[in-house]
């Protein structure tokens, strides 16, 4: 038979198929594997990960079970006070409390049963400590460090981290080692440890192409993916799930595009939707977001398929949150290949001698507060503008003690991010101005209003530094307020930032199970969503660090488990 008469289409049968290879879709997999159910995860890009790989890693999920260690105390009561004040009228009691009542659990089965490990932090605060039901830290867990060579050859599909949020290549990992990495021109010892990480991140790339230890979100996905090949998960790259197979109501498979032939997927048990959400969707970013220009950070293929699979399938959309997406500021980062990079900002923001101004030259938030908080105020702020914006401003003294951006501190030169003009400089005030572009007058007076009360560590305008999670990134040599020092060491800089996301909000309706629901919230028989294509449980807003990557991981499980009869549909609503 001649190979232009072979069939294109071949059909192949599991119980489980899984769409995506995130966080929420290897949990997913996983779980539904080690309950000796034959699961297919099919990722769209030639690489596995998904957004996940490029994260921090982070999980939010309070109750965890290494909280007592921590002496950390917590309570179900109290995350659902907070939650409930956080999402306000968008709190969904089913999913919440599915969320809180399964997460540790989730947690403490993932360490048992396979190579995920997490650390805690008994500091990394909430974003909002201060509300009711908040926590000064004990909540987060992030992944522990992996080493990559643990998977063989598959560690060249695994996506590799954000170059800008690397060290010549070097993953840098949360908590003690980010501050030897802040430290490094401070401290003989940060130094020493500085050095051996990039000795050994030098000697991988020689011996293995690339660096072997996995740190925060590419250690997570790292850690799922390995896990999913020990418990015996099939895993397919450059595959894309073009549509769902339906019997009646039901979701019975897919149709698959690898390899350029389309693949019939029958599920005996369903799928489940992982895809990452919208943050390259340019229709549905139209329609939702309040500004025209956006830079997301997510990898490409993250362009809404797993909603638009869900919609025709009879699922229901949500789309009326507060906020599309968990906004971030980001800075684009000229390539020496002439591409462009983004750069989250995180933590420079918090940092004593950084403050933020618009175009027009004034102060609009507290710079410690969240990178979601800080991109809301920029948009109440600057609604009209076209290209939503803002300068982070500093001096010669912050900015060799602390960098800004993708600018690293001292003794890392400033001069290539100078002339690649990523960073700007100016020998005056009104130099820095003029280079801006901001207005002069109002910028002038901003400073000078923060300085005035720099000098005593105060910011009556804003209140930076004066909840824990500002502090938590501020500099505790500086005294009396770890975030606020005066702006007026000669030469003084900037950086612009625009707007990104970790991640999209709005998405497919869920219950507490994880399963699809259609416009009369009933669920659509095999069908799942996990992971950033389910709607936020956060109601549009963002409580603390990990609120992605936690509910992705919990409702991940919980759809494995329900597609395998371990877990039956319960009714979480009123279990505060």
């Amino acid at each position: 038979m001649n190979a232009t008469t072979l069939p294109t289409t071949t059909t192949v049968e599991c119980d489980v198929l899984v769409a995506g290879s995130g966080a929420g879709g290897l949990a997913a997999a996983v779980a539904a594997r080690k309950a000796g159910l034959e699961v297919i995860v099919a990722e769209k890009e030639p690489l596995y990960g998904g957004t996940t790989a490029r994260s921090g890693g982070w999980l939010w999920i309070p109750n965890h079970p290494m909280q007592s260690a921590i002496g950390v105390r917590d309570s179900l009561e109290e995350a659902s006070t907070y939650l409930l004040h956080e999402a306000g009228e968008k709190y969904d009691p089913e999913r919440v409390n599915a969320f809180l009542t399964e997460g540790p659990r989730m947690v403490d089965w993932f360490q048992r049963e396979t190579v995920v490990r997490f650390d805690a932090s008994a500091t990394f605060s909430d974003y909002h400590p201060d509300a009711p039901g908040g926590k000064p830290g004990g909540r987060s867990i992030v992944a522990s460090a992996f080493d990559g060579r643990e998977l063989g050859s598959l560690l060249d599909s695994l996506r590799p981290p954000l170059p800008e949020l690397t060290v010549f290549g070097v993953m840098i990992g949360s908590g003690v080692e980010l501050v030897h990495f802040m430290r490094w021109s401070k401290s003989l010892a940060s130094a020493a440890f500085v050095a051996r990480r990039l000795l050994g991140h030098g000697l991988a790339r020689l011996v293995h192409g690339r660096g072997v230890r996995l740190t925060n979100g590419n250690a997570l996905a790292g850690r799922l993916l390995k896990s999913a090949v020990d418990a015996g998960v099939v895993l397919w790259h450059s595959s894309s799930i073009e549509n769902l197979h339906q019997e009646g109501n039901a979701v019975r498979g897919a149709e698959v595009r690898k390899e350029g032939r389309t693949l019939l997927v029958r599920t005996r048990k369903g799928v489940v939707l992982a895809c990452g959400g919208f943050p390259h969707d340019q229709e549905r970013r139209g329609k939702l977001f309040p500004h025209a220009r956006h830079h997301s950070p997510a990898p490409p293929g993250n362009v809404g398929d797993g909603l638009r699979l869900a919609q025709r399938a009879g699922g229901r959309i949500d789309e009326t949150l507060p906020n599309a997406a968990a906004w971030v500021p980001v800075s684009q980062v000229p390539r020496a290949d002439g591409s462009v990079g983004l750069f989250p900002h995180f933590i420079d923001r918090a940092k004593p001698g950084v403050i933020a101004v618009t175009r027009k030259g004034r102060r609009f938030v507290n710079e410690g507060n969240s990178y979601h908080d800080f991109v809301q105020a920029l948009m109440k702020e600057v609604p009209d503008d076209t290209e939503m914006s803002a300068w982070l401003v500093t001096d010669h003294r912050a900015i060799r003690a602390y960098g800004l951006g993708f600018v690293k501190p001292r003794p890392l030169r400033l001069a290539p991010h100078l002339k690649s003009g990523y960073l700007l400089r100016g020998a005056s005030f009104e130099e820095l101005a003029g280079k801006m572009g901001v207005e002069k007058e109002p910028f002038l007076k901003a400073l000078a209003e923060y300085n005035k009360h720099a000098a005593s560590g105060l910011d009556p305008a804003f209140g930076k530094g004066s909840t824990a999670y500002n502090r938590f990134y501020g500099d505790t040599e500086i005294q009396p307020n770890p975030c606020v020092a005066p702006i007026v060491a000669a030469p003084f800089y900037a950086v612009k930032v625009v707007i990104g996301d970790l991640g999209t909000y709005a998405g497919i309706v869920t219950n507490g199970s994880a399963q699809v629901l259609d416009e009369n919230k009933r669920p659509i028989p095999g069908l799942y969503a996990a992971g950033n294509d389910a709607l936020s449980i956060m109601g549009g807003n963002y409580p603390g660090p990990g609120i992605t990557l936690g509910p992705a991981m919990t409702f991940g499980w919980i759809a494995g488990r329900h597609l395998a009869g371990l877990a039956t549909e319960q009714n979480y609503t009123n279990r505060t």
